[in-house]
């Protein structure tokens, strides 16, 4: 929501200053009161904001980033008047919707709050913040199941929108059927980069790591990253978690003694080597799994590995760091210029397998 006005100034087009010099200084002013909200002096950029929509009468954005600064204000009432008469507005966009409904949300009317969301989703289907804000519904009222099938949802419908993602992952990591905690935790690493939220997944990663896979003895190994064998409609292919991810970690392990950081990225980098000796991307095309394959190709997976899992050992990720020093600077360089992109013909999502 944050960088809406942002977006939009840019794709503005160039003014020419003797025909559209009310519209430039209504840019101009509008960028200046996103300067002073983003520095939490709400009345001063409303102020800013009145001038420019009174510039800009016709403009989405001054009307909208009023109405946002109003939600930080805490008034959501005042706010939702402007939102209602913003809603045929031409530019209109899901994250409208999102703010509609969590005024309502915040104001203790949580059925309108969801009837909004749906609303906003019969047009823009593909929203990704409008399936999250369902699913949000969903877990505070305790129904998880429910609102998994909505951030899942979500992924499968705009698959470039982290948060999904990572409430997928949360939920996933604390049940018996972690694989999927697993996949949909590293895609949100990879698209919300540094954040808190990133370094919760990153441990969280890591930790199931350590708790899944067991070293009984020199001669006995195990992992458990699914509860149930899981049934494929297609009777040629096997389930991808106990029939793929399980039995290719088994095949990871040889000579590993302890888990530890160092011991993952061995592990890890064997699980891409199998997986891709065994064409299995042929039979189950994943998006992380082809993007860990590029990272390996451009020779940076080791610093990717460490990079995933350095909240869950940050001693073991610095020891490694300090001695690589060359070789992390340059996978950051690669790393920043060769973001994942995720689509809706490259994605992954449970229900594809």
């Amino acid at each position: 929501m944050r960088n809406i006005i942002i977006i939009l100034f840019l794709s503005l087009p160039l003014l020419s200053v003797s025909a559209q010099s009310k519209e430039e200084r209504a840019y101009q002013i509008g960028t200046e009161a996103v300067k002073l909200m983003d520095k939490g002096q709400i009345q001063e950029s409303i102020a800013l904001l009145q001038d420019a929509r009174e510039l800009d009468p016709k403009s989405f954005i001054y009307p909208y980033e009023i109405a946002y600064a109003l939600c930080l204000d805490k008034k959501y009432e005042e706010a939702l008047k402007i939102l209602k008469k913003l809603e045929k507005h031409k530019e209109a966009s899901d994250l409208l919707y999102q703010m509609m409904g969590n005024c309502y949300d915040y104001l203790g009317d949580s059925k309108e709050a969801v009837k909004t969301y749906e609303r906003g989703l019969k047009k823009f289907p593909h929203s990704g913040c409008l399936y999250l804000e369902l699913g949000n519904m969903q877990m505070a009222n305790g129904e998880e199941y429910d609102a998994l099938s909505c951030f899942e949802k979500g992924i499968e419908l705009e698959p470039a929108f982290p948060s999904n993602y990572y409430w997928a992952a949360k939920i996933y990591l604390n049940t018996e059927d972690e694989v999927w905690g697993m996949m949909y935790g590293e895609l949100f690493m990879n698209l919300e980069r540094n954040s808190k939220r990133t370094v919760e997944i990153s441990r969280l990663l890591y930790d199931t790591y350590k708790n899944e896979i067991k070293i009984l003895n020199d001669s006995t190994v195990s992992v458990s990253f699914c509860k149930y064998a899981e049934l494929s409609s297609d009777n040629a292919k096997l389930s991808f978690g106990t029939g793929i991810y399980e039995p290719i970690l088994m095949m990871s392990l040889p000579d590993i003694k302890v888990i530890d950081m160092n011991t993952l990225n061995k592990i890890r980098k064997n699980f891409l080597d199998i997986y891709y000796r065994k064409n299995l991307e042929n039979i189950y095309p994943n998006a992380l799994m082809s993007y860990q394959k590029k990272v390996k190709d451009a020779g940076h997976i080791d610093a990717y590995n460490h990079w995933i899992l350095m909240q869950g050992d940050t001693e073991g990720f610095l020891g490694w760091k300090s001695a690589n020093e060359n070789e992390w600077k340059s996978f950051m360089e690669w790393f920043s210029n060769n973001p994942i992109k995720l689509t809706s013909k490259n994605k992954f999502v449970k229900d594809q397998y």
